[in-house]
């Protein structure tokens, strides 16, 4: 299956990195959060995304454009202007499609307008600014059984403040700080049947959120698959300044490989 990475958005509420970029583009680690993304896909054996772009979509480009002079030596003939590679960084067979789909466009009208690239058979996608330790072939494995049109992974809601229950006569009942609420947030990592596609339009309003994703709902066939580990989004500078500190520990849940042998880009 292919996997659509979502990278069109322009991060207003992280504007202290994504002035000058598009929020994929803005690292952890020094490595752009989208190869974090992919690199857990690519682990499972999905290695063909699509990523339909917007805002500072060129950035992407260039990043992917040069990502093999970005990650290993080389040597340039200048009499014949050859480029020799040498194999000494961590090899990676992804094969990336960019394509551009208008900055003010909406999700759901992104993945029609890249439909094209897709092929005949189910697809998968993800938020361009989250990661998470999601096992993609328990995922993959669960929209099979539930046989369903569209699965989404979801995650406990933590609260964002603290709370507090009190009896009829104004005392303390209980106390928690920040609890997880039992309610779940759609975290992304999709699972599509090609039927879906029907569901969309290239107007640039069709968001999938919004109705297409609600009529689902209605019609039954949509399932949520439920991630219990890690997942962190990358919405404010606190979140940013969190996946970092994360990282720097070395034990960031999501990687599948040791930071010490990825690309430092």
């Amino acid at each position: 299956m292919k996997v659509i990475l979502f990278c069109g958005g322009k991060g207003t509420r992280l504007r202290e990195e994504t002035e000058f970029k598009p929020k994929p583009m803005v690292e952890i680690g020094s490595i752009p959060i989208i190869w974090h993304i992919m690199q857990r896909y690519a682990h499972y054996g999905y290695r063909e995304f699509v990523l339909p772009l917007g805002y500072r979509g060129e950035a992407l480009k260039q990043y992917f454009h040069d990502y093999r002079m970005r990650n290993a030596d080389f040597t340039v003939d200048l009499g014949s202007g050859g480029i020799f590679m040498h194999r000494n960084a961590v090899e990676v067979d992804w094969r990336v499609t960019l394509c551009d789909t208008g900055e003010d466009t909406e999700k759901g009208a992104r993945i029609k307008r890249v439909a094209h690239h897709l092929g005949s058979g189910p697809f998968m996608a993800a938020y361009g600014d989250g990661v998470a330790d999601v096992d993609m072939a328990a995922l993959t494995a669960f929209h099979k059984a539930q046989g369903k049109m569209v699965t989404f992974t979801g995650v406990r809601m933590p609260s964002r403040f603290g709370t507090v229950t009190t009896n009829a006569r104004g005392e303390i009942a209980s106390w928690q700080e920040k609890p997880v609420l039992d309610q779940f947030t759609n975290c992304g990592f999709f699972v599509f049947e090609p039927e879906f596609l029907d569901y969309l339009s290239e107007d640039a309003s069709c968001d999938l959120e919004k109705e297409p994703l609600e009529r689902l709902a209605r019609e039954g066939q949509l399932a949520m698959y439920r991630h219990k580990g890690f997942w962190q989004c990358m919405d404010t500078l606190r979140d940013y300044q969190l996946l970092n500190s994360i990282w720097e520990s070395g034990q960031a849940p999501w990687m599948v490989y040791p930071p010490d042998i990825s690309p430092d880009v």
